[in-house]
């Protein structure tokens, strides 16, 4: 037998002979060893809706995004749908004049939300609605609750979002998806939704929502930014604040909520990831419209590759644990991963 050279790197001496790039090395190895993939069924698209007919009106501050009327979002239902999209969670822009100071248009069982579900239910019955009873598009302070006497009243405006959520399901909504963080929030809806016949309404709450920066733009979207009076620190989550966070989550828990939200998103990926080990729940995350204005101008100025970094960070969520994504992206993202 013949004496081979002995063709060892000093590398592989340095290595002991195990070198990562192995698995690199082609296109065929480096998609048969991915660990994370993102398709269509992780997206959630949130959308916007504004009285009228026949229109679609772009949002300055997202790039891309349009508020539309029933009959616009019922067609982009369609469309979302035909993608493969599994849901929309649907945001109003309703007229200054129905907006006061408890919210209590959200109370209308006709308002403009519970008129764009039915569309959207009519128009694309295969697609998840998921709606929310934080009273900020209702109200003319721009609270996510009931205000009075420079306080957001907790318990009043529970009762008040549940009444909401009953009319919403009603309307044909899927899933509720509280976002206003008032304290025992969670169990009152689910009981209410319970004695209202509608057990098989889930409840995906915002389980970890905090007091953000991020969320300008969505504020100009349902035109609450120029009425807010104070800020929301006394009912979101502090930046800073882990431990608080998993503690509300668990508390939710507790109370009955069949899925669970991190918003905003890439600031707090650690959280989606400590929420996915602690709780048998599934996740989601929200790139909330900061996050999405931040790439989408950046690529618009030529600073980024917008489609390769929108992709890289919905596909940050999916690593961190999550089990879904509402983003603005959606329909974007959805048209990608359908060429790919």
């Amino acid at each position: 037998m013949s004496e081979r050279e002995d063709k060892t790197h000093f590398v592989d001496h340095i290595t002991g002979h195990r070198r990562m790039r192995r698995n690199r090395k082609a296109d065929w190895t480096r998609r048969m060893v991915r660990e994370t993939r993102l398709t269509v069924d992780d997206l959630i698209w949130p959308v916007f809706v504004i009285p009228g007919t026949n229109i679609e009106e772009p949002i300055a501050s997202l790039p891309g995004v349009s508020r539309m009327s029933v009959d616009r979002l019922a067609e982009a239902a369609k469309k979302a749908a035909d993608l493969g999209i599994p849901a929309i969670a649907t945001f109003p822009n309703i007229e200054m004049e129905k907006r006061d100071g408890t919210g209590s248009e959200i109370l209308n069982p006709d308002n403009l939300l519970n008129q764009a579900t039915a569309a959207v239910k009519k128009a694309a019955p295969d697609i998840g609605v998921i709606t929310d009873v934080a009273l900020d598009p209702f109200t003319s302070h721009g609270h996510d609750g009931i205000l009075r006497d420079g306080e957001i009243v907790n318990d009043e405006t529970v009762e008040q979002i549940v009444e909401a959520a009953i009319l919403q399901a009603k309307a044909g909504s899927d899933i509720i998806a509280p976002s206003e963080m008032m304290d025992g929030r969670i169990g009152a809806l689910r009981h209410g939704l319970d004695a209202a016949g509608f057990q098989n309404v889930g409840i995906m709450s915002y389980a970890t929502k905090f007091s953000s920066g991020y969320y300008g733009p969505y504020r100009e979207a349902i035109s609450t930014s120029g009425l807010l009076k104070g800020d929301k620190a006394s009912y979101y989550i502090d930046t800073a604040n882990a431990t608080e966070a998993l503690r509300d989550a668990a508390l939710d828990v507790e109370e009955g909520a069949d899925m669970l939200m991190v918003k905003p998103g890439l600031p707090y990926l650690d959280i989606c990831w400590r929420m996915k080990e602690a709780f048998s729940l599934p996740v989601f995350a929200y790139q909330v419209s900061g996050e999405y204005a931040m790439i989408r101008m950046a690529s618009d100025n030529g600073a980024i590759d917008g489609e390769r970094v929108m992709m890289e960070t919905l596909l940050s969520f999916k690593r961190a644990g999550c089990d879904g994504i509402l983003t603005y992206f959606a329909i974007e993202a959805a048209e990608k991963l359908a060429k790919a």
